[in-house]
């Protein structure tokens, strides 16, 4: 489950008042999915689904990562991404 401050970040990355790049955007969807999933067991997207293998690989990427420590590291991104503000 998680947490409060996770929760609260969550709700916090909607309300931005520019948005993310796209690299920025990817981490914060892998971080996400991290946090609340686990690792990534679903399938590749096919090859003309370029923005779902993104998000794929973005999550992807973070296999091993701990659920705990995913949550941290999205948290921390957020606050950084508010701070440019």
């Amino acid at each position: 489950m998680p947490s409060a401050e996770f929760t609260t970040a969550a709700e916090e990355v909607k309300n931005l008042t520019s948005k993310p790049s796209d690299d920025a955007l990817l981490k914060l969807y892998g971080l996400f999915k991290q946090a609340t999933v686990g690792d990534n067991t679903t399938s590749k997207p096919g090859m003309f689904d370029m923005k779902g293998k993104y998000k794929w690989q973005a999550w992807e990427d973070l296999k091993g990562k701990s659920q705990a420590d995913a949550e941290k590291e999205y948290i921390a991104f957020v606050e950084e991404l508010k701070s440019k503000q």
